[in-house]
């Protein structure tokens, strides 16, 4: 992943924003009145626009504050997605078997954090880059690990290692629970604000992209 700051966009600000995920299909009528379709992206990539969650000055300074800071498109930072940010489903509580990570060989130590939607037709894994630290549970064949003693987590990219004497045996189911933040950046790098307008309950345009890593 290209220049990231590990830190996150206002989150009063955010929470309110509006967004969601964007797929990518060529459609092509053909001539026996029929369509062929064709995803054009392998994954999906999220959009949203921070300025519906913009409702003070206050708040508005501190978006171009933080703008300035990741020099507008160049920097990437975390998003909070009010929508979808935690493994359990309708954004509950983490538990570690709520999502499958893979099974164990006896041999692999390292698991990417999944989140998979779907179940029976075409179940889509998205890969989950930026968990919220402290939040990640982990089981294996449905019996809770200890964390900084059975695995560690990278924060920064997703990665769960289990330590040498916790790899999973093989067949073992590996699952996990966790909090997450979606990588994102401007999609601008030109911020047009008019205060009076503002003011008057004109929303300021902010647009933010996921970075699919």
């Amino acid at each position: 992943m290209l220049e990231f700051h590990e830190t996150r966009f206002p989150l009063d600000v955010s929470v309110n924003g509006r967004g969601g995920p964007e797929r990518r299909t060529d459609i092509v009528a053909l001539g026996s009145n029929r369509e062929a379709r064709n995803a054009r992206w392998a994954n999906s990539r999220r959009r949203y626009e921070a300025g519906y969650g913009v409702k003070s000055l206050a708040q508005l300074a501190a978006v171009i504050e933080f703008f300035e800071e990741r020099r507008g498109r160049l920097i990437g930072f975390r998003w909070r997605d009010r929508s979808d940010f935690s493994s359990a489903r309708q954004g509950g509580a983490p538990w570690p078997i709520d999502q499958a990570l893979g099974q164990g060989d006896g041999a692999r130590a390292q698991f990417q954090l999944l989140k998979t939607y779907g179940a029976s037709f075409a179940p889509y894994a998205r890969a989950i880059a930026k968990p919220v630290a402290g939040s990640v549970r982990v089981a294996v064949a449905g019996v809770e690990k200890a964390y900084g003693v059975d695995f560690d987590v990278d924060a920064t990219t997703g990665v769960v290692t289990f330590s040498p004497l916790a790899i999973p045996v093989s067949g073992a189911a590996v699952t996990a629970g966790f909090l997450f933040d979606v990588p994102a950046r401007f999609d601008t790098d030109y911020l047009e604000i008019d205060v009076s307008s503002f003011e008057a309950g004109a929303i300021p345009n902010i647009p933010i992209v996921e970075i699919v890593p």
